[in-house]
């Protein structure tokens, strides 16, 4: 495996069988980015109250949202990057609201399972340093989704 996963299930309704799909779904996008053997990340799942909180509080938007996510590799202002000898590459925070997952997987006619594993690749892509901010940068960002998810057979 190339990446630590740390799961995190607020919820408590996300099953084994997705966390397992999860993680072959991220392992496959890794290895298709490059991603180095032993990268840390952790994916939390919450409620809409949850991530509306978070989305609140650090992007001042107060509204649920599907998916945030935390790139510690994004240098802040100030900040200066530490290099370390033996130090597993440690690429951030996914967070995902469980009922917009099931909303959208309904909205958008595919399973709950597709759903959640397009979430979770769109805020991977995000922790390796992808953005969506402009229409070029956006259908980069999104074929690259598509490619990931259908490479790995959860299409829609």
């Amino acid at each position: 495996m190339r990446l630590e996963i740390d799961f995190i299930d607020e919820t408590q309704e996300v099953s084994e069988e997705h966390i397992n799909t999860l993680t072959g779904l991220l392992n496959s996008a890794a290895a298709i980015e490059g991603v180095e053997e032993g990268s840390e990340l952790s994916i939390t799942f919450v409620d809409n109250e949850k991530i509306q909180e978070i989305n609140r509080d650090y992007r001042d938007k107060d509204r649920p949202t599907d998916v945030i996510s935390f790139a510690l590799e994004e240098l802040g202002e100030g900040e200066i990057e530490i290099v370390g000898a033996d130090m597993p590459r440690i690429l951030g925070d996914i967070i995902i609201s469980i009922p917009k997952t099931k909303e959208q997987a309904e909205e958008y006619g595919h399973s709950f399972l597709r759903e959640l594993g397009f979430l979770a690749v769109h805020g991977f892509l995000h922790l390796v340093g992808y953005d969506h901010e402009e229409q070029e940068e956006e259908e980069i960002m999104f074929s690259r989704q598509r490619e990931i998810l259908d490479a790995y057979g959860l299409k829609r």
